[in-house]
């Protein structure tokens, strides 16, 4: 496959879903959940005479007297109820939780979890600084890695060249929760961030076997052969593995979607969604970044 030959093409695809998503992020925000804004989020079940959502929130609405919205999802597969509502008190778990039964005799509680606004900011920071300083230090690891292939490219191009494809490939995945949470209620929590560092876990070890297999025949080529037919070669040598590693991971989280637990769903849509985009970049859009950064350095070395 001649991929370096087209890879205008392919770099252009990844800019334009890269501004597309940044601009869908930047526009519509994120419905932050919990973790992030602060609230309750109550995890229950009732397994007889199962209630509906709309009559569950009716009634938090008529006999539990919240200031602000209350949200009632219910997993069917598992026969849960997840409610979210503004912070509560204690006293006030206590007491809703004694109107509920006697409201629903079969209620019982799973999980309970409110988190105050100021502690939620703070998550949200932390979560921010995690996904920052982990671009950051991927970059300065690859660069180390590769500190012994300075031609014809030095090995610190290497590293941005990673960063750069690791953004392309948790912008994506965040633009789609971006637009699921505006016409959903769609949220992200500490889950996203994780579902964010698992993708760059994935991505970053299929650009470096591309690029670790580019490194081995850059060395035995000692530049007998044009930059660009090396990093093409040594794609196509790799691409098979990649592709196949990665298909394999998709098919897997794709039944993992349809038959999981419905509070791991968006977890896992993102994981699918990274992971795709992840396949792209470490085939289409790290290595040819690096020769048209190497064909841009030598054109201005010659002027």
């Amino acid at each position: 496959m001649k991929i370096i030959n087209h890879r205008k093409i392919y770099l252009s695809i990844a800019g334009i879903l890269v501004v597309a998503s940044l601009v869908v992020v930047i526009v519509l925000g994120f419905n932050q959940g919990v973790d992030f804004r602060g609230g309750t989020l109550w995890q229950f079940e009732i397994p007889e005479k199962i209630p509906t959502t709309t009559q569950l929130e009716d009634f938090f609405r008529a006999k539990i007297i919240i200031e602000g919205d209350i949200k009632v999802s219910h997993d069917q597969a598992n026969n849960n109820f997840f409610a979210r509502m503004p912070v509560i008190t204690e006293s006030d778990h206590q007491t809703f939780t004694l109107i509920l039964k006697d409201q629903y005799p079969s209620f019982s509680e799973l999980s309970f979890q409110s988190i105050g606004p100021s502690i939620g900011e703070r998550l949200k920071r932390n979560a921010i600084w995690a996904v920052i300083l982990s671009l950051i230090g991927v970059s300065i690891y690859i660069a180390f890695a590769f500190r012994k292939t300075s031609k014809p490219i030095s090995s610190w191009k290497y590293g941005v060249v990673t960063m750069t494809t690791l953004f392309h490939d948790i912008v994506i995945p965040a633009a789609l929760l971006a637009l699921l949470g505006r016409f959903s209620i769609v949220e992200i929590d500490s889950n996203f961030i994780v579902a964010i560092l698992v993708i760059m876990g994935f991505s970053v070890h299929d650009t470096i076997v591309v690029f670790d297999r580019a490194r081995e025949n850059l060395s035995l080529d000692r530049g007998k052969t044009e930059f660009g037919e090396v990093i093409n070669s040594s794609i196509n040598q790799t691409i098979a593995r990649s592709i196949n590693t990665s298909v394999t991971l998709i098919f897997v989280l794709i039944a993992l979607y349809f038959v999981g637990p419905i509070n791991l769903k968006y977890f896992i849509l993102v994981l699918i969604v990274g992971v795709s985009a992840g396949v792209y970049s470490s085939i289409f859009v790290a290595s040819p970044l690096l020769v048209v950064w190497h064909n841009w350095q030598f054109k201005r070395e010659n002027r």
